[in-house]
């Protein structure tokens, strides 16, 4: 089959991970209710949901030697998950029904503390293990670490700012959709590294420029809907905070399967030049919206796409060489 025929492929596999996933979701958003958490950290709990294609993604790519694109994937689909994240939800929130009452959109004030600081410090932690010449690459003892470092994220998100629980039914059609969910993850992740692997050899590309910008930016397509169903549903701070807490999920347990397997790194300049983008949106958005009654304006959603706009156009003058 040529490369359109396996883009096609590609896009619906993805959607089937997707939707695996959701099913995932569906269970965790009643949990985080049930314990009392707040929106803030039900952003956490419910990004292991949305994190699970990329971790798929990467098991697949692992076992079928091709780690480059399990790697490229994860790095695409953070660096374009927070600009379109942020850009979606925005135009969700001008145009619903929250539209006269402000042109900004609030945010809860532990977002920053709580998940964009902790990425931060997660990247810089991705950066140490694997760039210093002396153990670049990933192995096993970086996987445990970084799982160490998601554990104590996920604790100190879930177990500040907790209130009244709420009771929650739960439906067998429920843990059914979950099961069944969990087999179409596994095989719309299984398609996805498939499709990529036939989609790079036909163009000519590497396995990681691939997965960074084909599969890794098809990846994050899903989550455009639901960040504008969320956020016209008026839960403002979980429509933001969930796409955090993936970051940081897939940044971390995603890395797992290809430290198992110690996957080396093929093109050095490219992924620090990746994981430099990574930060400075996390730090500009941050920085931006900051600590005390945070808002989201225009200007700054702009500011994170140009930031997004810039790194794509360094990989393609500067790393690739591309024009």
């Amino acid at each position: 089959m040529n490369a359109w025929i396996w883009g096609i492929v590609l896009l619906i596999a993805i959607w089937a991970a997707h939707w695996g996933a959701d099913q995932l979701a569906s269970p965790l958003k009643k949990l985080r209710k049930g314990w009392g958490f707040s929106g803030v950290a039900g952003g956490a709990l419910v990004g292991i949901a949305t994190a699970s294609p990329e971790l798929a993604i990467n098991i697949t790519s692992a076992a079928k030697g091709v780690s480059d694109i399990g790697l490229g994937a994860m790095l695409g689909a953070n660096l374009i998950a927070l600009p379109l994240t942020l850009t979606v939800g925005y135009i969700a929130f001008r145009t619903g029904s929250d539209q006269q009452a402000s042109t900004a959109l609030p945010i809860e004030e532990e977002t920053v503390t709580r998940h964009v600081l902790p990425y931060l410090a997660i990247l810089g932690l991705v950066a140490l293990l694997t760039l210093p010449p002396a153990w670049r690459g990933l192995q096993p003892i970086d996987g445990w670490i970084l799982l160490g470092a998601y554990l104590a994220y996920l604790a100190q998100v879930l177990l500040r700012g907790r209130s009244e629980s709420q009771s929650q039914q739960w439906k067998k059609k429920e843990w059914l959709l979950a099961a069944a969910g969990l087999c179409v993850l596994a095989i719309g992740a299984y398609f996805t590294v498939r499709s990529t692997q036939q989609i790079v050899s036909a163009l000519g590309i590497s396995k990681l420029v691939g997965g960074i910008f084909i599969t890794g930016t098809m990846s994050a397509l899903p989550e455009v809907f639901s960040t504008w169903s969320v956020m016209r549903s008026r839960q403002h701070t979980a429509a933001v905070t969930v796409v955090l807490g993936d970051l940081v999920a897939t940044m971390t347990i995603a890395f797992i399967p290809l430290a198992i397997v110690s996957t080396a790194l093929q093109e050095v300049q490219l992924f620090w030049v990746s994981l430099a983008a990574l930060a400075a949106m996390a730090a500009a958005f941050g920085a931006l919206i900051g600590t005390k009654q945070p808002r989201l304006r225009s200007w700054k959603v702009g500011i994170i796409v140009a930031l997004y706009l810039a790194y794509i156009a360094v990989t393609l003058i500067w790393v690739l060489n591309a024009v």
